[in-house]
Formats: structure tokens, C-alpha cells, sequence
């Protein structure tokens, strides 16, 4: 009798010993297959990405040393160029909460607001040759700017090459002088 009531209770373990082997066994094989395929190829991307970065560094001290060398007193420190960049940037991108709050650091830093003023009004003469998606081409605009705020644009420089008197004030600007007769046409004579 005592057989009779341990014969279902094994029968029943050993189903679920047959089915916790198949989970085993599958499962075995779904963590072979999650390892990366090759693993060499890993080994060489952190070695590129390092050298990309130090690259990134190197032309990053580069610009600064520009800078500090083009532009007299404060504006060329290296802390004023970083953050000056950076609200200029932020005003391009129309993020101006945080430009203000990058703009009060900048200037307990001592350095100076119309430099911040000279670089953006140049950044939007260049407004139609910065590419809103190559973000490199907005921050080389900013740097000629940063280091020459008085820079124009290639094309508009080549189609406008003297430049329009300046004026003062309200003061309108004087006339154009009227072109010249053609030589070979004479006035006509007054009407008697």
C-alpha cells in the first residue's frame, strides 16, 4: 500500500524533472548565443576612440591658445572663451534661460559682456551659410567669430566690396551722385 501512494508522487516529480531539464538545456543554449560575435573588433574601437579625443583636446587647447593670442586683455582667457562661446551658441539655438544663466557666470569671471554682443551680432551675418545639422560648421562659425567679431561672410564680402558710407546718428546718408550724360548726346536747347 505504501507503494501505491508514492508511485503518483514520484510520476509527478518526474515530469517536472523532465521539464526543468529542457528549461536548463534551453536556456543554456540562449546564453551561449548572447555573447558579443567578435570580440577582437571591440579591442580596437576604444583605442580609435581614445585617439579621436586626444585629437578633440588637442584642437580644443589649440583654439584656445588662438584665441588668448588674438584678443587682448580678458576676452582671450581661457574661461571667458569657453563660457562666451557657449551663451553664444545657446543664443543661436534660441535657449536663452540658459544663455542668461551661462551669461552671469561669464560675467563674474570679469569678462566682457560686449565681446558676448560683437561675436553673436557677427554669428548672424553667417546666419545662411551654418548647416543646422552638422553641428561643426556652427561651432567654426562662432570661433572666427569669437576671435574676429568684426569677420564677414566670403560671399557677401566678394559682392559687396566697398562698403556704404557710414553715417551718424539720425543723419541720412548722403546721394548718390546722378550718372553722367551719355558723351556723344548734346542738351537740347531751351524752349523760346
Amino acid at each position: 500500500m505504501r507503494r501505491r501512494v508514492l508511485a503518483p508522487r514520484v510520476a509527478v516529480l518526474r515530469r517536472f524533472a523532465a521539464a526543468g531539464l529542457a528549461l536548463l538545456i534551453g536556456s543554456a543554449g540562449a546564453f551561449a548565443q548572447s555573447g558579443s560575435p567578435n570580440p577582437q573588433d571591440q579591442s580596437k574601437q576604444p583605442a580609435a576612440n581614445a585617439a579621436d579625443a586626444n585629437k578633440d583636446n588637442q584642437r580644443k587647447s589649440d583654439e584656445f591658445v588662438e584665441a588668448a593670442q588674438a584678443i587682448n586683455g580678458p576676452g582671450g582667457n581661457p574661461e571667458c572663451v569657453w563660457l562666451g562661446r557657449r551663451v553664444v551658441r545657446l543664443m543661436w539655438r534660441d535657449d536663452l534661460d540658459t544663455a542668461f544663466r551661462h551669461l552671469d557666470l561669464y560675467d563674474r569671471f570679469g569678462c566682457p559682456g560686449g565681446h558676448v554682443q560683437a561675436a553673436f551680432r557677427c554669428l548672424t551675418r553667417f546666419g545662411g551659410q551654418i548647416d543646422p545639422k552638422v553641428a561643426e560648421t556652427l561651432d567654426s562659425r562662432i570661433h572666427v567669430c569669437w576671435i574676429n567679431p568684426g569677420a564677414q561672410p566670403q560671399a557677401a564680402a566678394a559682392a559687396n566690396p566697398a562698403p556704404a558710407p557710414a553715417t551718424a546718428g539720425n543723419a541720412t546718408p548722403a546721394p548718390a551722385a546722378s550718372p553722367s550724360p551719355a558723351p556723344g548726346a548734346a542738351p537740347a536747347p531751351p524752349a523760346k
